[in-house]
């Protein structure tokens, strides 16, 4: 009789898993990846701190609470 391979709790077997786990490891890597990418061009688009000369994301909080505060 065969025997029968071990496997985990997961019911992967030990090649599976390191499969599975370079697989994972290197989706996590393309989704940092993007996300960094991502939050670069949100950045240069359109900057969400205090710029000293400039636009940022604040200064559209700012004129959007005047002009809702205007309608109440």
């Amino acid at each position: 009789m065969a025997a029968e391979p071990t496997t985990s709790a997961s019911g992967l077997t030990e090649t599976e898993a390191k499969e599975f786990h370079q697989i994972f490891v290197q989706s996590f890597i393309v989704f940092t990846v993007v996300a960094i990418v991502a939050h670069f061009l949100a950045w240069q688009w359109r900057p969400w701190l205090p710029a000293v000369n400039g636009y940022s994301l604040n200064d559209a909080a700012t004129l959007a609470g005047h002009v809702i505060s205007n309608l109440v």
